[in-house]
């Protein structure tokens, strides 16, 4: 379940600290000078148009990529500056697009949900499964509302069905925060709604949200902060009633832009 005593933002060691960290992919640059810190327990979005670097961000809090090593650089995860990646995984529970296409193959959603506790996709038969691990799966698919979606294969699961369930995947060691990479792409509009609900409900128990999205209707309202992304440098940090205006946006996406709030929900056009 998610963490019964959230963390309060700003105690504890930061769950992230970037200082001007850059990194390169192949002979490109793609993130410039990239400085921000977000805390334990915080609801943050990345915002920005695609190509704008928000995906090699996320790569580079999972140590997929690694910043160019320049003085005054420095990256911390919870404090620290290396990590065993097995150790630092069940602390950030990731769900991308690029895990979900490795994740539709021939496996029930309970295997799937069980996974999370090996880092695998499914559950090979030498993995030993305990009772405890079971019981935990039982819970994380209660609480996403995702019971009947157990025994269904993945390769017969909607994309929202299937998003539910890699959510549950990482939800099984309890995460400080949940990193959700363009997690909408790819969804209907009822899809899209009723994953916005279970983020809202981490959110309410106390799951840290970190999302990079460049669709405003993913910030739901549980999200008070906005970092907008463009050409891979921060462009804007702060309260999101402060960012989110129609001139900020409009530079961010180099057109003229038109925004409306409804039901706590931001509307582009």
């Amino acid at each position: 379940m998610p963490n019964s005593s959230p963390t309060i933002p700003g105690s504890g060691p930061a769950l992230l600290d970037f200082r001007h960290v850059s990194v390169m992919l192949e002979n490109r640059q793609v993130l410039h000078d990239i400085t921000l810190k977000i805390r334990a327990g915080e609801h943050v979005v990345i915002l920005g148009p695609n190509g704008c670097g928000k995906s090699m961000l996320i790569k580079t809090i999972t140590r997929e990529c690694y910043p160019l090593a320049e003085p005054g650089s420095s990256l911390t995860i919870l404090g620290r500056d290396t990590w065993n990646i097995f150790e630092l995984r069940p602390l950030l529970g990731i769900v991308s697009n690029e895990l979900m296409r490795r994740c539709t193959r021939q496996i029930s959603g309970r295997e799937m949900v069980l996974s999370g506790f090996f880092s695998s996709i499914g559950v090979p038969p030498c993995y030993e499964v305990t009772a405890a691990m079971l019981e935990k799966t039982s819970q994380v698919l209660k609480l996403l509302e995702a019971e009947h979606l157990a025994d269904r294969e993945m390769t017969e699961m909607s994309s929202g069905e299937a998003h539910r369930l890699l959510i549950g995947r990482a939800l099984v060691h309890d995460p400080l925060a949940l990193l959700l990479d363009e997690p909408s792409n790819s969804l209907d509009f009822r899809a899209a709604l009723e994953l916005r609900g279970i983020w809202r409900k981490l959110a309410q128990a106390g799951t840290g949200i970190v999302m990079v999205t460049h669709h405003l209707p993913d910030i739901v309202p549980e999200i008070v902060r906005v970092i907008l992304l463009r050409q891979g440098r921060v462009f804007a940090d702060g309260a999101k009633s402060a960012i989110l205006t129609a001139d900020r946006l409009a530079e961010l996406f180099g057109l003229p832009v038109q925004i409306a709030l409804r039901g706590g929900y931001y509307h582009l056009w």
